[in-house]
């Protein structure tokens, strides 16, 4: 198990030490950065989504305790961020840094690690937890984003603009629908989309690594470990006491604390860039987690999943 996990994660972090690399050696220009983010936020991470939630295969599993389990434990840790907003010490922008770093998730480590722990039903697992989680995150994110972002704070009506015109919302949405209506892709969409998909991995991660700033790493400690505390701490635990409210176990309920376990996804870093948050802090915790989580994660799985 534990080799399992630290394969997963290994990849991930070695592609944020390429890009910082490539940025450093300036073999890419800047501007090429910049460009490749928007791709990756605006094309290639919701081509993962609609992708992965349209094919999923759901059959026979305990679609609705996970889901309760995955959105409750999230929204929990989600408001106790917020009420603790103040004590972490920094600005508004800064803040939705903390925020994404408390409870967004990682779903390419997470769905390699269910599938090399569960086997093809583990795919399947991860499928519906990026259902329950992907929407969830991603509203809460544009709220906080509006309330604490640099774009400055919005009206009901701006803030309902924001969610229906998130790339990241939108897609779940579409994967989700056609996964409940059983409408087909058509087969050459759905191989485009796939290609598009396993695209946003390795590019979204490349940007990370070319968004480090190691002069600034100092700046990071203190939201760094606020951040780390909620996701690699709070979030597994709440999600165990969910998992006995909603009777949620075996295999279901060690994919649950596997996505709960996981660093923060690479795509905070996107999301920050474009909704006016602090993109290197962001950049910082990524990689700081993304470090962690080669010992948390698996420690997190195997103790966790004891007190089942």
């Amino acid at each position: 198990m534990i080799a399992a996990l630290l394969a997963s994660v290994a990849p991930i972090a070695l592609l944020i030490a390429l890009g910082w690399e490539l940025r450093r050696r300036k073999v890419l220009s800047d501007p090429f950065w910049a460009q490749a983010e928007r791709l990756s936020y605006y094309i290639l991470l919701p081509a993962l989504f609609v992708h992965g939630l349209a094919t999923a295969k759901l059959d026979g599993l305990p679609i609705k305790a996970m889901v309760a389990t995955l959105v409750c434990s999230t929204t929990i840790v989600a408001l106790v961020v917020l009420a603790t907003r103040r004590k972490a010490g920094v600005g508004d922008p800064a803040f939705t840094s903390i925020f994404q770093g408390g409870i967004r998730f990682n779903n390419y480590v997470g769905i390699s690690a269910a599938a090399g722990l569960l086997g093809a039903q583990g795919v399947a697992l991860a499928a519906v937890a990026n259902a329950a989680i992907i929407p969830t995150v991603n509203v809460l994110c544009v709220l906080v984003f509006a309330r604490y972002g640099n774009i400055g704070q919005l009206s009901l009506k701006n803030v309902l603009k924001q969610l229906a015109l998130n790339p990241l919302v939108v897609a779940s949405v579409i994967g989700i629908v056609l996964k409940t209506t059983d409408f087909p892709l058509p087969g050459v969409l759905e191989q485009v989309l796939k290609s598009l998909g396993q695209a946003s991995l390795p590019l979204g991660l490349l940007c990370v690594g070319a968004a480090l700033d190691f002069g600034a790493a100092r700046t990071w400690m203190r939201p760094t470990i606020f951040a780390s505390v909620f996701k690699f701490a709070l979030m597994p635990l709440v999600t165990v006491l969910a998992c006995h409210v909603f009777n949620l176990s075996g295999p279901a309920a060690t994919a649950a604390i596997i996505f709960q376990a996981l660093p923060t996804a690479s795509s905070s870093y996107i999301m920050a860039r474009q909704l006016g948050g602090d993109a290197p802090l962001m950049a910082g915790i990524i990689a700081v987690q993304t470090v962690i989580a080669g010992i948390s994660l698996p420690a997190s799985v195997l103790l966790l999943t004891s007190w089942l």
